[in-house]
């Protein structure tokens, strides 16, 4: 992309977060963003659809490097391993959008409109990370769970960055993948095993 576009996309981005903050998303017009930005309207929908997709430009970037991510990562890796390379490698795009990510969870948080558009989006993205598991063996139910828990874990680990302290996001992936691996360690068919006699006796 050339250098000029990347300039107005963020122009308008910032226009349009410090309105959002302003006024609400459902009271700001693409006129005005592209106003507050010094561009024209029609300059505006040459970069982006609408004000709703604009909000989320970034996730499109994301959705493709982590596709590509699982796609390409070595076949001897598990399901789980594929996900944790993948997100460590879109690190470097979620810190380059921070100053975007931290206003805009409130921002979303406000809007019902986003908060739909964002589980689409995040729905969309899950299916795709579960359509490449499948391509790589993975059964397609197991695939489909993978994928469910990995965006949830992906998402506790950057909301836990955005919220502060000094640790690297990368430091909160490693965590949130740990806090599962603990989880995972739960033998749930021996469990069930010896709590069915105690079940039957309560019964």
């Amino acid at each position: 992309m050339p250098r000029n576009r990347e300039e107005v996309r963020r122009r308008l981005m910032e226009a349009a977060l410090e309105l959002y903050q302003e006024r609400g998303y459902e009271q700001t017009t693409a006129a005005e963003i592209a106003q507050k930005a010094g561009v024209t309207e029609r300059t505006f929908f040459r970069h982006f659809p609408d004000k709703r997709e604009m909000f989320f430009h970034g996730e499109t970037a994301l959705g493709e490097m982590l596709t590509a991510a699982v796609r390409n990562a070595p076949r001897e890796l598990g399901p789980w391993e594929t996900l944790f390379k993948a997100f460590r490698s879109a690190e470097k795009l979620f810190i380059e959008n921070r100053h975007i990510s931290e206003p805009g969870r409130r921002i979303v948080a406000a809007s019902p409109a986003l908060q739909e558009r964002q589980a689409a989006k995040v729905n969309s993205l899950t299916e795709a990370l579960a359509a490449e598991l499948r391509e790589r063996g993975v059964a397609a139910r197991r695939a489909s769970l993978i994928a469910k828990i990995g965006m949830a874990v992906l998402a506790h680990a950057v909301a836990s960055w955005l919220d502060g302290g000094s640790q690297e996001l990368d430091d909160h992936l490693i965590q949130a993948f740990e806090d599962v691996s603990d989880l995972s360690a739960f033998n749930v068919t021996r469990f069930a095993e010896t709590a069915e006699p105690q079940l039957r006796a309560d019964s």
